[in-house]
């Protein structure tokens, strides 16, 4: 038996697969993941992602702390509640793990990051945080359900109590309301993981039956992790320990839009390795693929490009597109914009695309 958090019970009551995950006990899904990946492409879905680790960050030191921890510069949040993405590096910039920072006061950060790297990342901010006197707490008194998809805003506004629902109400992407945190109430933010619009929600454990019940009567769909991946490699978002880990940097990993450069002078973790591939070159890199013909591409199927061998990080049928679709590393010289990929035995066209294939409900690829 895994760890649970506090809406297990009601996953059960939905009949939800559980599998492990992480070491937690999650739900795969409740029945049918194309429909509850549909769901959320067309109408409202919700997931409990509380496994995820809530972590904050008090001191005056913060600010200088995280801007020699993250590959992006915490200088760019000015405005109380803003959230950045980023990966935070080891000093050969391979990626410990990527997150979303969210600027809650000067002496206050909040920080979301995975599951499955719970316990290295914790010993990680503890170890660089000694030096500033950083105090880093572990929220695991926190539940966390993301609600996802073109209604998810308005069917979740409808459930806050009215205060709430003002400040959720006026947020731009990527901001949070950064009022509600100190007393213990609920923190709203509107970010995601799936590549449409909504919102994901912070709360005490006690409270996250009360709220996961209040959606379902507004009509959001539970949906399971299973659902969850479709959606994000859709989008485009990549997944650690799979698209990216401790053994590549965020230059290999199509990351790179999150390593801030500038200003130069601001020296953090695993730069002077980004620094180098930046003018040497990486030696691979992490494209997106779609498959010309039938087919399912799956982790770990053997690409054959004009340079040489690669990988599928991830793949998976989409259930939007109606055909199959990846993420791969490949040698970065790997020329032309079409590559093949070994399936039982077979070698299948794949071509060459920008992600993301589809955001807020739209194909972005031409097929």
């Amino acid at each position: 038996m895994g760890r649970r958090r506090a809406l297990y019970e009601e996953h059960v009551r939905l009949g939800a697969k559980i599998v492990d995950f992480a070491g937690w006990d999650m739900p795969l899904h409740y029945g049918s993941q194309v429909e509850e990946h549909h769901a959320v492409r067309r109408d409202a879905g919700m997931f409990d992602v509380s496994h995820m680790t809530i972590v904050d960050l008090h001191g005056d030191n913060v600010r200088p702390f995280l801007a020699g921890l993250l590959a992006n510069d915490v200088g760019r949040l000015q405005e109380r509640g803003k959230a950045l993405y980023s990966c935070m590096l080891n000093e050969q910039g391979g990626v410990i793990d990527d997150l979303i920072v969210y600027f809650l006061a000067e002496n206050y950060f909040r920080v979301v990051v995975n599951a499955a790297t719970r316990d290295k990342d914790l010993a990680w901010l503890g170890k660089h945080a000694k030096p500033f006197e950083v105090t880093v707490s572990d929220r695991d008194d926190l539940a966390m359900i993301a609600v996802q998809g073109p209604n998810a805003r308005e069917k979740t506004l409808g459930v806050l109590n009215t205060g709430l629902a003002s400040s959720a109400s006026n947020l731009k992407p990527f901001h949070a309301t950064p009022d509600t945190v100190e007393s213990g109430g609920w923190f709203v933010a509107r970010t995601g993981y799936t590549g449409e619009d909504g919102f994901e929600i912070i709360l005490l454990g006690g409270d996250a039956v009360m709220l996961w019940r209040s959606l379902e009567k507004a009509g959001v769909r539970p949906c399971g992790l299973g659902a969850r991946d479709t959606l994000r490699l859709e989008a485009g978002m990549a997944l650690y320990g799979s698209d990216m880990n401790e053994q590549t940097t965020p230059l290999q990993s199509a990351l790179g839009w999150t390593v801030a450069w500038e200003p130069e002078e601001r020296d953090f973790i695993g730069r002077p390795v980004l620094e180098k591939q930046r003018s040497e070159g990486t030696g691979s890199k992490l494209v997106a693929l779609l498959l010309e013909g039938k087919g399912v591409l799956r982790d770990h199927q053997k690409v054959i490009t004009s340079a040489g061998e690669g990988e599928i990080t991830s793949g998976s049928f989409s259930p939007t597109l109606g055909r199959s679709i990846a993420f791969a590393r490949i040698p970065a010289d790997a020329g032309g914009d079409t590559v093949d990929v070994e399936i039982r035995a077979r070698l299948l066209p794949a071509k060459i695309v920008k992600p993301p294939f589809v955001r807020n409900g739209e194909v972005k690829i031409e097929l």
